[in-house]
């Protein structure tokens, strides 16, 4: 598929969203509402449950399946509160000594008055740089749409996957192309400048892992599940001084020639 099409093909109503993977992956979720200042955001679903058994914090960015589902959650599109929920939950694991696993699938951030009004860009900003000195391992996937910071701010991880259909990028294709061309039918080169597949931003080193999407489901969650456990069993052997130094380093790194 062209870069446009894996953006179209992310964006429709049959792909799995952050629901299926916590309902699949994790056992005994326990959800957790509330960011304790404002209200409770539906875009962001955020809760404990147990990988394998062990323990962690989960963080998912919810589009919804249907138009019910879909505007309950706002399309995917959190409000500050929905961020500020996501940090309440980091810092808790923190407290705790639970790793966090963020599922991330968002056109971008809700940009309405009121989540202007109430700090937008404020919580987005605490997310990262609570992220990068969290004392806990933090492992972030891009399973559909990953825009902007409404992204980024739950992907400041130790390691980022993504599907290989799934796309990450500063902007959506056609606010580029409007931006850049003043012309929306420039949209598929757009799409291809932003280098924001998967396969381009393994190659840019933005990522870590790409994770195959089968034809099938069949074992699809177990193997997932397998893969992260040991990723995350891993991060939880380093010192933490060690766990935070690299965590550092890879963002520092990134667009380094």
């Amino acid at each position: 598929m062209t870069p446009y099409e894996k953006v179209k093909a992310v964006r429709s109503g049959d792909r799995l969203t952050s629901v299926d993977f916590i309902k699949n992956i994790f056992t005994e979720f326990t959800e957790l509402h509330g960011d304790r200042r404002f209200g409770d955001d539906s875009a962001i679903i955020a809760g404990i449950a147990r990988l394998s058994g062990m323990p962690v914090t989960v963080i998912g960015i919810e589009k919804g399946h249907d138009t019910k589902t879909k505007i309950k959650r706002n399309f995917g599109m959190a409000h500050p509160e929905g961020y500020r929920k996501a940090l309440r939950q980091m810092k808790l694991a923190e407290k705790f000594n639970r790793p966090v696993i963020c599922f991330v699938d968002t056109s971008g951030a809700y940009c309405g008055i009121g989540a202007e009004e109430r700090g937008q860009a404020q919580a987005i900003a605490e997310n990262l740089s609570e992220m990068m000195t969290l004392r806990v391992p933090i492992l972030s996937v891009l399973i559909g749409e990953g825009g902007s910071g409404g992204a980024i701010a739950l992907a400041v991880a130790d390691e980022v996957w993504m599907l290989e259909n799934a796309v990450y990028s500063v902007i959506s294709p056609e606010g580029c192309a409007s931006i850049l061309w003043k012309n929306p039918e420039k949209v598929e080169e757009a799409a291809k400048c932003l280098k924001m597949t998967a396969k381009d931003l393994k190659e840019l080193g933005v990522i870590e892992k790409i994770i195959a999407e089968p034809s099938k489901i069949s074992n699809f969650y177990e193997e997932l599940g397998r893969i992260m456990t040991e990723t995350i069993e891993k991060n939880m052997s380093l010192p933490v001084d060690e766990l935070l130094g690299r965590r550092y380093e890879k963002f520092r790194k990134i667009g380094r020639r």
